[in-house]
């Protein structure tokens, strides 16, 4: 019997249980066992799987996280070898890879050996090119755009400029959706840099307008004067800077420069975990289910895909592009980045202030 794996890498993400679930409904009506591994590459590395079948995936599609665990594992070019080791000693016929910017590239790079592999994008931050959307993106701004509605309250009430953080790495999807659905009065992304004296000339116009509060959604990348704000300098197993803290340098910005009391709110983890929302399973369904379906039909190198409300699938080559690392000056795989266009931006922009 023909045996399909599995496995989820990178950031945990809502609906990534919906795509199991799918992958091993849709495999084993096609006569498939299904396997997945634990924690990402690592667990592929290490042969760590379990095995999945109708029982193991009831009642998981509304859970958040993952049943199969997951890591921001980076092979090597030995641990590349085990890997396809494991997948030949457990006669996987084509492994089924969901994640984002790292997983995939680490996928094209097994489907450049010779591997049979599928992947399947996820990321709440909505920036992988290729595909109009990933699931966990829905759930991500819906949780964005219900934390500023309720911040609105307290930013009347105590006559305050509130700065709400979002996720986002260098891609601003989920600023600029919640900001323009909760009624931001400034949305600021790293794809439109903005000084903060612009910023200020916003605050300071409501204010003589009369009105004594300010929400300001930022994107976690959003370079402050030319310049990402970061967590700390060390970076992870994948070169990445660690973003984080940009809505503390801002709100004290803004306090100094327009003497109103300013608060920062960091949103953080919560924006990726709990209950996906119903469009996440639906999509997440749909995109496991295609890439069972690529897989049955003996496509490799692929990424599902979708465009306008269609799914369907892309080659993984398409979308890969090279980098330097940064931890290792090296040039490395990644996958080319989604931005927020002008004409998207030009939208928030028309409520500014």
């Amino acid at each position: 019997m023909k045996k399909l794996a599995m496995l989820t890498g990178g950031g945990d993400c809502p609906g990534l249980n919906a795509v199991i679930r799918a992958v091993t409904r849709k495999a084993l009506l096609e006569g498939y066992d299904v396997i997945g591994f634990k924690n990402g590459w690592a667990g592929v590395i290490k042969g760590d799987f379990i095995p999945l079948n109708r029982e193991r995936v009831s009642g998981i599609l509304h859970l958040g996280g993952t049943i199969l665990g997951t890591s921001r594992t980076n092979p090597t070019e030995e641990q590349i070898e085990a890997i396809i080791r494991t997948l030949k000693g457990l006669e996987v016929s084509t492994l089924i890879a969901i994640g984002g910017d790292d997983t995939l590239s680490v996928a094209s790079r097994l489907h450049k050996r010779g591997v049979p592999v599928i992947g399947v994008p996820k990321t709440i931050d909505n920036d992988i090119d290729g595909t109009d959307q990933t699931f966990g993106f829905d759930t991500a701004v819906n949780i964005a755009t219900e934390a500023i509605d309720r911040l609105h309250s307290t930013a009347e009430a105590h006559s305050r400029a509130l700065v709400v953080e979002v996720m986002g790495r260098q891609a601003g999807w989920i600023a600029l959706w919640s900001g323009i659905a909760g009624g931001a009065d400034v949305v600021l992304l790293p794809e439109f840099p903005m000084s903060v004296t612009e910023v200020c000339k916003f605050i300071k116009a409501r204010q003589a307008s009369g009105k004594n509060f300010s929400i300001i959604a930022v994107a976690e990348g959003f370079t402050l004067e030319g310049h990402e704000v970061l967590q700390t300098q060390a970076l992870d197993s994948f070169g990445h800077a660690r973003l984080g803290g940009i809505g503390e340098v801002l709100c004290k910005e803004i306090e100094k420069a327009t003497g109103i009391e300013s608060r920062v709110v960091v949103l953080g983890y919560i924006q990726r975990g709990g209950t996906p929302s119903a469009y996440d399973r639906v999509l997440g369904t749909r995109y496991g289910v295609k890439a069972v379906e690529l897989a049955v039909s003996g496509h490799s190198g692929k990424m599902v895909s979708l465009r306008g409300t269609d799914v369907t699938s892309i080659d993984l080559d398409t979308v890969i592009t090279e980098a330097i690392d940064k931890k290792t000056g090296k040039l490395k795989l990644r996958l080319r980045n989604r931005c927020v266009t002008k004409e998207l931006y030009d939208v928030a922009r028309a409520f500014f202030g």
